[in-house]
């Protein structure tokens, strides 16, 4: 019999909701009020995340966020700093006891980003899962990922690249001087890559979530059905976004 998990598409948010969203479905989970829940958003206005470990003043160039009008939040999940601009989102929320999750972190990289590997392919990108926690289409990065663990549950984001501004980017993170800048953005351009840019024309974020949904149902052999964000979820993602990702002192805290 074939397992039915949720499938949100919550459309674009700024950054202090989108974070908040992914810690409310964690904890809906948790509690059991919700099943195994895949998401799909975009950043409105663009964003930079940086990892929990990070510190951001040391990773962002916060002036020219406020002078470009983009916002800055800390994840719940490690990793580095990223620019999220033209792109697609996802999260994923499971058990960290569920069959098709292994316990293993680095497999567990494996088996969830397989879903982005056979969603691209639908779309027809061949890539391939590059550990610890990259999709990569030859030697080009094309999207990255993040895990964290907590009370049981696995809470996994990442990126799909619709197109890229390495340029952009680099003028909002922290870069040492003007010449380091210029070779960092000559190697971005080599070693990033999009769907757009693969596939030779624009793609919207309609096309690549239908992919991906289909991609998430072939690997973890489920039915995703379509959702929205009960009554908790709702709530808790205010207070989520109020009283922790827009606060100072969570975002810069050391």
């Amino acid at each position: 019999m074939t397992e039915h998990w949720r499938f949100l598409d919550t459309g674009s948010h700024d950054a202090f909701t989108n974070m908040a969203m992914d810690r409310a479905i964690l904890e809906a989970h948790r509690t059991g009020l919700v099943p195994p829940t895949v998401r799909v958003y975009g950043w409105t206005p663009s964003a930079i995340s940086i990892g929990y470990f990070q510190g951001m003043t040391e990773e962002v160039d916060v002036q020219a966020c406020q002078q470009h009008g983009v916002d800055c939040v800390r994840r719940i999940t490690g990793g580095g700093a990223v620019f999220h601009d033209k792109e697609l989102t996802y999260s994923i929320v499971v058990a960290e006891s569920h069959p098709k999750i292994p316990r293993n972190i680095l497999e567990s990289y494996g088996r969830i980003c397989g879903a982005l590997v056979r969603g691209l392919e639908d779309l027809g990108i061949a890539s391939s899962f590059a550990p610890i926690n990259d999709i990569v289409v030859g030697s080009q990065k094309i999207s990255g990922n993040a895990q964290t663990r907590k009370q049981g549950i696995v809470l996994q984001h990442g990126t799909i690249l619709l197109d890229v501004d390495v340029e952009t980017m680099f003028t909002l993170l922290k870069v040492p001087s003007e010449k380091i800048k210029d070779k960092m953005i000559a190697d971005a351009r080599q070693r990033v890559t999009s769907c757009s840019r693969i596939l030779g024309r624009p793609i919207s974020f309609k096309e690549v979530a239908a992919n991906l949904r289909r991609g998430f149902e072939e690997e973890f052999s489920i039915r995703l059905d379509d959702g929205a964000l009960i009554e908790e979820e709702r709530e808790w993602t205010t207070k989520f976004r109020e009283e922790c990702f827009r606060q100072a002192a969570w975002n810069y805290r050391r």
